[in-house]
């Protein structure tokens, strides 16, 4: 029997600061925190998905480490966009894909 995947459990990120990354990803994203910790955290991403963020020292960037989430609706974009311009002052891709 072939495998099938279905969906995606949990996405893992590293940053330098884990409690202010939390704090961005609940104001953008309205996002939920499950527990977190000693530089760590975890926030319910979907019905069974989760985000765990992890703080690393020095952060070591790569272009190919990325993530997605899905939001409803252009409104639910251009609200997103508008936060991480306005309020975190962050430049968006040009074909806005929200690298950041």
């Amino acid at each position: 029997m072939a495998v099938q995947v279905y969906g995606c459990n949990h996405v893992v990120i590293e940053v330098t600061d884990a409690k202010k990354a939390v704090k961005f990803y609940q104001d953008v994203f309205g996002l939920t925190m499950l527990r977190g910790g000693e530089g760590a955290a975890w926030c319910k991403l979907g019905e069974h998905q989760f985000m765990a963020i992890f703080e690393v020292k020095p952060l070591q960037p790569d272009r190919t480490k990325h993530f997605g989430l899905m939001v409803r609706d252009a409104r639910q974009i251009k609200e997103v966009r508008r936060k991480l311009t306005k309020k975190y002052k962050l430049k968006l891709h040009p074909d806005f894909r929200c690298d950041f």
